[in-house]
């Protein structure tokens, strides 16, 4: 090729060259006039097991997936642990304005993953950011702090020795200086980080102590323990309607054998004798006041017992046990065949001083925490009973019982939707010491059970659905039916088997072993320390990703709405109404295992944004098209598009007023003919 052919072709090259650099220049420009959002690329794996340790400075990541970020806010995180042998690290896509792992991220403006140590409990835990693509691939300790913090763990106690008895009568007085416990047991506590714990209450009558170990990172009675790092068990008042209360905790053994006062409590103490004289002459009339009217009240309810006592004498029926304090109207009826105890005595047995007749009859349930029995609630004057439920806690399980007997024993939880509770007991057995919470017995099973073994009818499904919404529409509200304020309670484990079947084809929701109380005096801290809890099949899209906005106590409630419209989904499956009822299946039936784990469900839910299938039959149906509308709204992977359980009630109301109309306008129609057929004749 000559010298003149050459120069041509190398001057078209530079042409075209010059063309794609003047397009690429213009697509940036137009890209940055049109301020399009940009989404980061980062490293997203699940945990994996990790080579790198605090002392080696910079670490790479064996992470080969590169995913887009799905919104343009979020950066790249990578998350590291140690704890024992295992080493692991998670890198992700996260917005830094949410907190994850209960810690919101401070340093994501970086263009490097800088790791920061958090504070945890039982293992080493570091996060860091970063804001350029796949900056989380690599990621650097700081060593003064690694010195620092390898120390700390060192330091850090495995197992503490604490004072561990259950409410006992206290000697220790308000404004004694310091006080020893009465507790003369010792226990090594059961996992690793637990702190030692003093609780000390006087509610007018009694004053009680009781002494514990507590995971400091876990609410204790609605609170959170802030001073577990302490040597001593400083004595701090929380608010109770119970009375006064004072919880201490402490890190050093047995630490909690000895109460010691705040420093203002000793100051009342000073001022106590000046002041004791003016305060009893102030509290001379009310008291007086007060001991009359309890007077004469008394004097109105031994007159009253002792006339309904004639009147049960006269019918067998109407038989009680000798603790239960009820009206007439509240007694507990002995039917023949045995049926669900009376809804109107729950929560009214009073037996502070002997344990209830009871003899368990037949094992009806077993789960992670305990074992429900079918029992008989003997009466003392006859060979009658009453038919009840007892589940039953082992002694390691106590927190268990104590957090689900906290939940029950608000009168305001009472309501026809929500099983009744009678009473909790702690027992001596053979088999060691024993947590009893006995509530009312329902023959029909749970709803799993009972749909496994029945296909329903379009009214039963009306029955079922709109109990169920009444009933976690009754837990999340702020007030009784009657309007008395009430602190909303959220369930967190909604599935089938956590409702029963009533004998009257409704549903009430149990087991509230991990219900969380939304009071308002909680702080983003505490919600944040309540952890990801629940069953992997029927968690919302946000409890498995760890991204419930903490900020807005309502996300807790919709993380409940979604869970039951998965309820509803396996209601409406069983009804004959949509043509050919194929067997039970739960939610995502084959598509995951018998128990799915959280990374499983990640895929079907987040991943896939996966649903149950609504076949196109059921949508024949008016009526269950529109349940199946209310279903879809209620399992928005939007949290906030969510209805609300009230909202759901409302529309089963709704849905159930159209029946009615539909039914009439039916017979309305059929009338005519009929007439005209029998004139005619």
């Amino acid at each position: 090729m000559d010298s003149k052919v050459r120069g041509q072709l190398l001057t078209v090259l530079w042409t075209l060259l010059a063309c794609a650099s003047a397009s690429l220049s213009f697509v940036d420009d137009a890209s940055f006039m049109l301020n399009l959002p940009s989404h980061m690329f980062c490293a997203f794996c699940d945990v994996q097991n990790a080579t790198c340790t605090e002392s080696k400075g910079t670490c790479q990541t064996s992470c080969n997936i590169v995913s887009s970020c799905e919104y343009a806010d979020e950066v790249c995180v990578a998350v590291w642990r140690s704890h024992g042998s295992s080493v692991t690290v998670e890198t992700l896509c996260h917005d830094p304005l949410m907190p994850l792992y209960g810690h919101r991220l401070s340093d994501y403006n970086s263009s490097t993953c800088h790791m920061k140590r958090k504070k945890t409990h039982g293992e080493a835990l570091y996060i860091c950011a970063c804001n350029e693509d796949l900056c989380n691939q690599q990621y650097t300790f700081d060593k003064n702090t690694t010195n620092r913090s390898s120390n700390a763990v060192a330091q850090v106690r495995v197992k503490n020795v604490c004072k561990f008895c259950d409410n006992l009568t206290s000697q220790c007085k308000l404004k004694e200086p310091d006080c020893k416990s009465t507790c003369e047991k010792t226990a090594i506590c059961e996992f690793d980080g637990e702190t030692c714990v003093g609780i000390w209450r006087n509610n007018g009558t009694h004053i009680t102590e009781e002494t514990l170990c507590h995971d400091p990172t876990q609410l204790l009675y609605g609170y959170k323990l802030d001073d577990y790092e302490n040597k001593d068990c400083i004595m701090k008042e929380r608010k109770s309607a119970e009375g006064t209360i004072f919880m201490c905790s402490c890190s050093e053994e047995e630490c909690n054998l000895k109460f010691i006062w705040e420093k203002e409590n000793k100051l009342l103490d000073l001022a106590w004798p000046d002041t004791t004289f003016v305060a009893l002459s102030s509290l001379l009339p009310p008291v007086a006041i007060a001991v009359a009217v309890i007077g004469i009240f008394y004097c109105y309810r031994v007159y009253r017992k002792n006339k309904l006592h004639k009147k049960w004498e006269n019918n067998p029926k109407c038989m009680r046990h000798q603790n239960m304090d009820c009206s007439d109207d509240c007694a507990i009826m002995m039917d023949d065949d045995r049926s669900d105890i009376s809804s109107t005595c729950a929560n009214n047995l009073n037996h502070n001083t002997e344990l209830l007749p009871i003899e368990l009859d037949t094992l009806v349930g077993k789960g992670r925490f305990a074992e429900v029995y079918k029992a008989k609630l003997k009466q003392n004057t006859s060979d009658q009973f009453e038919t009840v439920a007892v589940k039953i806690f082992p002694y390691e399980e106590y927190a268990s019982w104590k957090m689900e007997k906290e939940i029950f024993s608000d009168i305001n939880l009472k309501h026809e939707n929500v099983l009744q509770f009678l009473t909790a007991e702690e027992r001596k057995t053979d088999l060691g010491k024993q947590y009893w919470l006995i509530t009312a017995f329902h023959s029909k099973g749970n709803l799993q059970e009972y749909l496994t073994r029945h296909i329903i009818s379009w009214e039963d499904l009306l029955q079922l659905g709109c109990s169920l919404a009444h009933g976690v529409a009754h837990l999340h509200s702020d007030h009784t039916p009657c309007g008395r304020p009430k602190t909303p309670v959220v369930h967190r484990d909604l599935k089938s088997s956590n409702i029963l079947v009533k004998n009257d084809q409704t549903c009430c929701v149990c087991d509230f072993g991990l219900s969380l109380r939304l009071d308002p005096s909680l702080s983003v801290d505490d919600l944040a320390n309540s952890g990801q809890v629940g069953t992997a099949r029927y968690m919302a899209p946000e409890v498995l990703e760890s991204r419930i906005n903490l900020e807005n106590m309502e996300s807790f409630k919709q993380a409940d709405v979604y869970s039951m419209a998965l309820v509803l989904w396996e209601i409406t499956s069983r009804c004959n109404a949509v043509g050919e009822v194929k067997d039970y299946e739960p939610p995502f039936g084959s598509k995951v295992r018998e128990h799915p784990c959280v990374e499983s469900m990640k895929d079907n839910v987040l991943r896939d944004r996966g649903r149950p299938e609504i076949s196109n039959n059921w949508l024949n149906h008016q009526g269950i098209q529109l349940v199946c509308e209310t279903i879809t709204e209620c399992w928005d992977h939007d949290p906030e598009a969510r209805l609300t359980a009230q909202c759901v009630a409302e529309r089963f109301h709704e849905i159930e007023h159209l029946d009615r109309i539909s039914e009439r306008s039916w017979s309305e129609e059929k009338i005519p003919e009929d007439c005209t057929e029998n004139t005619n004749k």
